[in-house]
């Protein structure tokens, strides 16, 4: 057998995780921290937040802009989320996996069970969980950015999705972010040497 013959496809790396739980804090680290993983830029109809850049942290589209992409189907996933609709494009994550590249998603639950869905044998997806409901409220009261009407709600949609975690591949407890990505960049060299993942040229 000549090994110098086999290559790997790409990997997604899901991560999923109730409003406040720090999914996006994680994400950001591991891109830093991990070598070889990209970030999916995802689409939205949501304003940016301060400190955000159009495609950087997101692609900022109005309404009318993102159906029509989502009619041309454009879009790997796609969800209504708090009013807002997000969507993964779907010609950056084909070119990643077919090229043998390790993406990261930052996406919700809805988009996370169709990735999965499409993507079955491509795609590891990982949920973040906090260390309790009560800290959970209290680092989205301590954001700053939201009414108590808006953390009422972000709650509690955050009690339903946290049911999810039983679906997803690895469950994380954000206790402290450091020892997070440390057991995120695990799952991602345990991935990585799959047999499964390996293919023959």
């Amino acid at each position: 057998m000549d090994v110098s013959t086999l290559r790997r496809r790409g990997i997604l790396f899901i991560v999923s995780a109730p409003s406040g739980a720090g999914k996006t804090t994680i994400s950001a680290r591991a891109l830093r921290e991990i070598d070889g993983l990209e970030m999916s830029v995802s689409c939205t109809t949501r304003s940016p937040r301060a400190g955000e850049h159009d495609g950087e942290d997101y692609t900022f589209l109005d309404r009318a802009e993102f159906e029509r992409r989502c009619g041309e189907g454009a879009f790997a996933e796609w969800a209504e989320v708090h009013g807002f609709l997000y969507g993964t494009p779907r010609g950056p994550i084909e070119d990643a996996l077919s090229g043998g590249r390790d993406m990261l998603l930052d996406i919700d639950v809805q988009g996370a069970r169709q990735m999965k869905q499409r993507y079955t044998e491509d795609a590891v997806a990982v949920f973040v969980l906090p260390p309790s409901e009560a800290e959970l409220e209290r680092r989205l009261r301590a954001r700053g950015t939201d009414p108590d009407e808006v953390i009422r709600r972000r709650l509690e949609r955050a009690r339903a999705e946290m049911d999810e975690y039983r679906r997803y591949d690895y469950a994380l407890v954000n206790r402290e972010v450091g020892e997070s990505v440390r057991l995120f960049g695990a799952i991602v060299a345990a991935e990585r040497v799959r047999v499964s993942r390996l293919v023959g040229t």
